[in-house]
This record gives C-alpha cells, structure tokens and sequence, in this order.
C-alpha cells in the first residue's frame, strides 16, 4: 500500500498557538529531504540528468504540497484570531479538534489507497474532487466568514469548527492521495525527491496561509512596514485571502485533471479494483495484529500519555500572550529566524540517536522540556509588566526568541528520539504500516492533551467582582450582572498558571514511573517487535 509507505509523521495536527505555528512548519521533513537527497546524490550520480528531464513532475508535486499548506496555516492563524475576539478557552477547545484529521488519516488512507476510477487515474480521483471542494470551502467561506466571527454573540465556534475540520479533512485526504502518486509520478531514482517537495511545498504552504496571511492583515503591522499612509485595515482581509486562494484552487485543479495524464495505466480494470479492495481488508487486519501486539500495546499506551506534562506550555502559551496584548503577527513572524535551527537540530540530534539506544535521549530530555514549560508560565506572567505605549522593547522579543529556541532543542531531542525508535522496531517486512501506525499514535498523543488543557483554563481560573457588592463573576451569566451593577470581573487565580503547575507534576510522575518502562523497552528483543499476522 504506497500511501502508507512513506512513515512520516505529519505535524500539521499541532496547533492553536505560535509555539506550533512555527512547529508547523515542519522543517524536520525538510532536513529529512536534503539528507535523503545528499545521500542519493552520493550515490548515484546518473542522478542529475534524469531530474531535468522530471523537473515538471518535480515542480507539479512541490505545488500540490504548497496548495496543501495553505488551509492548514489558515487554520493556525483561527485561534490566534478568535484570542482577539475574547472566545473562552472552552470554545479554543472546542476548535482545536480542527487539527485532528490529520493524526487519524490512516484510518481512511487505505481506502483512498483502493478505491478509483482507473480510467480517470488512480490518484486523480481522489486529488480532483477534494481539491475542488477545498476550492468550494474556500469560496463558501470567502463570503460568510465574516459573519461567523463578527455576530453579535460573539464568534459561530460551531460553525467556524465545522467548515475548518472539513478543509484539514480534504486536505489530509489530498495529502494521502499526493503522496500515492508521487511514487508513481517521479522514477525510481528520484522517488527520493518526492520528501523534499512534501516538505518544502507543505512549509512554504503553511508560511503563506499563515505568516504571511497574519502580517498582511495587520493594520498595525502594515502601516509600520508596509505602507506610507496609515490605514484602519491591513493590505488583505481574511475574506479576500480566502476568495484568492479558492480561486487557485479550482483554476489549477481543472488544469491538472485535464491536462496531466498518471503514469500507471496499463492493467485491466476489474482486476486492479478486486485485488485492491482486499488489500483494504489485510491492510486493517494488518494493523490490529500489530497493536495487539504486547509491546507495541504498552509503548502506544506511554506514547498516547508522554506528552500530558506538555499540554499547557505546548497549547495555552501563545494564546496567553496575544492575551497579555503582543501582537499576534509579530508571534508568528517568530517563525522565520526558526526555521535554520530547526533544520539543524534533527541533523545534530540523530547523531546521538543512531545508537542501539535512542529512548535514553527522549528520557534525558524530557525533564528540561518541563521546565521550560515553568519558564513559559513566568514569561506570561512577566509580559504585562514590559509593555509599552509603543507595543513591546525589542529585548521582549530577544528572550521569547531564546525561550523557544531552548524549547526546540528539548522537543527535538525527544521527536528525533522516537522517530529513530520507531524506525529502530518497525517490522521491515511491514515497515511502512507499522512506521505510520506509532507516528499516528504520537501524533494523537500530543492532540488531546492540548484539547484538554485548552478546555480546562476557564474551569480553574478564579474570578471576583469588585466594585459591585453582592455580585460574583462565576459564569458569564453573573459577570454580566456585575457589570450591570457597575463593577468589573477581576481575575484573582488564572487557570493557565494552575495548569501549567499541575502539568509539570504530572509530568515529573510520568518521567519517574513510566519514563523508565519505556527505556526498558529498548531491552526487548527484535523478535517482541515482529508481527505475526496468521496467529
């Protein structure tokens, strides 16, 4: 099954703040790209010519990757929007599920996989129409997502959740679809390649729908860098971002189906589909057999638990600071002077996680990345003290910039660590299900508990009316009438610092109990890790 072949962990499902607008731009597939390429370079060097003659192929699949990009970053910048329009963390909660599909495209992957029209194209039938509904969304959207976050009740979360989810669902579909085709699309001997185009096309996507788009519709930002008369708007509007990019999307989409043939033709019909239509069914047995594996049924439970201790730093952090008044295209603009180290970090790292060993890296690393989740808490509450009329000192940036650059250094430590595990006792004979099956369940190891966290900032946070005797500030309801009553909601206990106290002690007791059970892991042997699957 090509579409399962590939192993990667797609890191578009981490969300909902700057820490993961930059992570999102999943420079560790880039870095993965230039060594595979270096590495094939090395050694075949009949290489060369045989890119110039595929370099149409090369730029199509680096645009399908980029028009990928663009509703994910979109996505991202949502919540960073819906922090201006004072939403509750229950309600960030709530659209955080936005970034689900992709930690659970393998549930459908075979499918897309199998099912086609094979006189259209295998991966046609599937890239076409979800790439014209994207198109569609796009548009849908384009008029009425105005209305969704200016109502008079606030922002349509329900709504808003509804049309994004279907937009990162597509997107996860044409992600599985593109990367089918690209094993067919490009030769053999720069089938290599198609990582480099995966992962450049879904960074520089990602950037535009989401750096770029939150720079651009800063009023504040372009009339300070952009502009010699100010204005009240920024240069694009949410609505006209969308409309442009819906309108890509339809027009390329139409060229592709008409104008580019696939290269897999050639089998009879009926065939192909009945073969196919059972692997669908081995695919899934396939997979249970290997959960039901007992170690890989313990390491999947600690992969799904790791990341509790990181739930507040990883989800509230960013949303806490738009909070605290700093603007949030100067957060995502964060992401630019990131990107060198994060391409530089999985090289370093899997030096020291090439061993027979790698988990003791992830073990190592594991406590620091708690305390610079500590550390995070204090630069929240720090942040109101430094502004200024002027917005925030250049030094402000300087040290958010060092904080997360010491946060990158933890969570690659630990990703670089479990990527190299997982490609360590992946069964060769199966690698590419049983790669994507723990890739899948670290990514949704890192989805809930941020969902989690985001959901429960509002809960511990404690609130008082002052001004108004008598009135408290429990649930909007009564805030209101303190208000009415001419006080005003105090908060006296943020949840967010509750949480991240309460994440850091989860974190310690995980890093002592069960940290240690997953070392213990590397102790099993080969023959633990292989799947039987006619037992």
């Amino acid at each position: 099954h090509p579409v399962l072949l590939s192993g990667k962990q797609n890191k578009k499902n981490e969300n909902l703040n700057w820490i993961q607008v930059i992570e999102n731009m999943n420079p560790l597939q880039i870095s993965e790209g230039l060594i595979r390429g270096s590495d094939s370079e090395d050694r075949r060097h009949r290489v060369r010519p045989g890119i110039r003659g595929e370099l149409g192929n090369i730029l199509l699949l680096l645009f399908l990757y980029v028009l990928q990009g663009i509703p994910l970053g979109l996505a991202g910048s949502i919540p960073l929007i819906l922090q201006g329009k004072s939403v509750s963390y229950k309600e960030q909660a709530f659209f955080s599920f936005v970034f689900w599909p992709f930690s659970l495209k393998l549930l459908w992957a075979p499918l897309v996989d199998a099912l086609y029209f094979s006189q259209f194209g295998r991966r046609k039938s599937w890239l076409v129409p979800t790439q014209y509904l994207l198109g569609l969304f796009m548009l849908y959207l384009s008029m009425s997502v105005n209305s969704m976050l200016q109502s008079e009740g606030g922002p349509k979360i329900v709504t808003l959740t509804g049309v994004f989810f279907m937009l990162a669902f597509l997107a996860a579909t044409q992600d599985i679809a593109v990367d089918g085709w690209a094993l067919t699309m490009l030769s053999r001997e720069n089938v290599g390649y198609a990582s480099t185009c995966n992962s450049v096309g879904q960074t520089a996507g990602y950037f535009l729908g989401n750096v770029l788009f939150l720079a651009l519709e800063s009023a504040d930002f372009c009339n300070k860098y952009l502009r010699i008369e100010p204005k009240d708007t920024g240069i694009v509007t949410l609505s006209d971002f969308l409309f442009f990019w819906g309108v890509v999307f339809l027009i390329s989409t139409t060229l592709v189906a008409i104008m580019k043939r696939e290269n897999d033709h050639g089998r009879g019909k009926g065939r192909v589909q009945q073969e196919e239509t059972q692997g669908v069914m081995e695919t899934y047995k396939l997979l249970f057999s290997i959960i039901k594996m007992p170690t890989v049924f313990t390491f999947c439970s600690l992969l799904l638990t790791a990341k509790m201790g990181f739930s507040a730093a990883d989800a509230v952090t960013g949303l806490k600071l738009v909070e605290a008044g700093v603007p949030k295209e100067q957060l995502a603009l964060l992401a630019v002077p990131m990107v060198p180290l994060q391409i530089l970090l999985p090289v370093i790292i899997s030096k020291y996680t090439a061993g027979p060993r790698p988990l003791d890296v992830f073990y190592k690393a594991f406590p620091f990345r708690l305390l610079i989740g500590l550390e995070y808490a204090l630069l929240v509450w720090w942040t109101p003290s430094v502004k200024q009329e002027g917005g925030f000192p250049v030094y402000y940036y300087a040290i958010v910039l060092l904080s997360y650059a010491l946060h990158q250094v933890a969570l690659y430590s630990m990703y670089v660590a479990c990527m190299a595990f997982h490609a360590k006792v992946s069964d060769p004979l199966i690698g590419g299900t049983y790669m994507t099956l723990l890739n899948t369940v670290t990514n949704l190891g890192g989805n809930w508990p941020s969902t989690v966290a985001l959901w429960m900032v509002d809960p511990l946070t404690s609130k008082e009316c002052q001004g108004a005797v008598g009135q408290s500030c429990g649930s909007p309801a009564e805030a209101g009438l303190c208000v009415k009553e001419g006080g005003a909601c105090v908060t006296t206990l943020d949840g967010y610092y509750v949480e991240s106290v309460v994440c850091v002690v989860i974190g310690l007791a995980w890093w002592v109990w069960l940290g240690k059970k997953m070392r213990r892991l590397q102790e099993q042997s080969p023959a633990a890790w292989r799947c039987r699957v006619n037992q």
